[in-house]
């Protein structure tokens, strides 16, 4: 095998090992080469307190339980700590125990799914919705439930790898347009006219910390009358007036036909969830997997899931207060000359660029000043952007993110400038 540090995962997804449970042996020859193996070590980081702003881990840097400011998880909202969420879970739990320990359709449904469920569809303004056990469960499940042989599913090239697996699994025709590129979608409209077809897009798009450019989007799919489903896993209860998302933002909740949401990101729990209209629920209850065949969600978590959309959702507070730690870090770490590409909401990357060595050098670095930011190489992101990702949260104070900016400029910004990759 040439240098070993030119592949990544990416080159060794096909198996051509007679023994069909062991993995490529280059691939064994790859990830046990030192320098491969330090990069792998900062995943799977054992974190030994809540994934609060101010966090502890067994850091994978070198063995030592550190204090670190966590800028990595996506706790948006602080509600997986909040106390009247964390009361609300412990009271569902004396009440129903620790597992639904039962699939929705035979044993796993409780009154409180059902609330919960109500609940969400009213928040989103559409007629029902189905809760699953986990974020990609839901979007596989629903593109598998509600798409067929024959159908296409257009995506967004920067769509979540679920979307991608869910489609797979539907046996459509997949069709990807380039990202946020209107004319790029309506060559691709064109190519499915006449058929069924959904266009998947995602309100914030997940590396970038971008917005979809939904009217444009809507205006194309009415004229060649195709669905929309839009990933709001990063926007729900934190963008629009109410928290409802980036169809809100742009006022344009009606013209969605599916929305999903994520209960692990801004809600503090764990699971996804769909709303759309009942009749298509009904539908994908006989249909979609990964809910009529997976044990319900944990009624503990569900419990604390109800009080997290209680808090979010009886004032602004903690949205105003997470734009307002959005701007302070934005408008910092673009006056030290970083490239934090076309982010437009609490998604901040860092962008370093092609430089893997580079980027883990500095992942160490700053995880031994008590940073912890994860990098994000390829080919999770570009070969040529290479990054960090910022998950800003309404509990960072303004003590923590100056400490933060402050390892950021000593160590980040002194390492661009010396690449002649600094934007100024």
């Amino acid at each position: 095998m040439a240098n070993l540090l030119d592949f990544s995962l990416a080159d060794f997804f096909y198996n051509d090992n007679p023994d069909v449970l062991s993995p490529p042996e280059d691939f064994e020859a790859w990830i046990t080469e030192p320098r491969v193996q330090s990069s792998f070590r900062f995943f799977e980081q054992q974190f030994l307190s809540a994934p609060t702003t101010s966090s502890e881990v067994f850091s994978g840097v070198d063995g030592e339980r550190r204090k670190v400011i966590n800028l990595t998880s996506y706790n948006y909202l602080g509600l997986s700590t909040h106390p009247e969420v964390i009361r609300a879970a412990k009271e569902a739990l004396d009440v129903y125990g620790m597992s639904a320990s039962g699939a929705p359709l035979l044993s796993g449904t409780f009154d409180l799914h059902v609330e919960f469920t109500r609940r969400l569809a009213e928040f989103k303004q559409q007629e029902d919705c189905l809760l699953y056990s986990s974020g990609l469960g839901g979007n596989i499940g629903a593109m598998q439930g509600i798409l067929r042989k024959g159908d296409y599913l257009i995506l967004d090239e920067k769509s979540h790898k679920s979307l991608v697996d869910g489609g797979t699994l539907s046996g459509a025709k997949m069709l990807f347009f380039d990202h946020n590129d209107l004319d790029s979608l309506e060559m691709m409209l064109e190519k499915s006219k006449g058929k069924r077809a959904l266009v998947a897009v995602e309100g914030v798009y997940s590396m970038d910390g971008d917005l979809v450019k939904l009217p444009g989007v809507v205006e194309l799919c009415e004229h060649y009358k195709a669905g929309i489903y839009i990933d709001e896993a990063h926007s729900t209860l934190i963008f629009g007036e109410h928290g409802r998302g980036v169809g809100e933002h742009f006022g344009l909740e009606a013209k969605i036909g599916v929305s999903f949401g994520t209960l692990s990101k801004a809600f503090g729990g764990v699971g996804g969830f769909i709303c759309s209209n009942a009749r298509i629920i009904r539908y994908l209850k006989g249909y979609s997997s990964p809910w009529n065949f997976s044990c319900a969600p944990s009624p503990p978590i569900i419990g604390g899931l109800m009080k997290a959309l209680d808090v979010a959702t009886r004032d602004s507070s903690l949205r105003d207060k997470l734009w307002e730690n959005v701007r302070y870090l934005t408008d910092a770490l673009r006056g030290m000359g970083l490239n934090l590409g076309q982010t437009e909401s609490q998604v901040i990357p860092i962008i370093i660029g092609s430089s893997g060595d580079l980027l883990i050098r500095l992942a160490a670095e700053i995880q031994r000043r008590g940073l912890f930011l994860q990098p994000v190489d390829f080919p999770a992101v570009p070969a040529h952007s290479r990054r960090f990702r910022i998950s800003a949260s309404s509990q960072l104070t303004r003590e923590q993110m100056d400490r933060a900016l402050t390892i950021i400029e000593d160590v980040i910004v002194p390492a661009l400038r010396s690449e002649g990759t600094l934007s100024r």
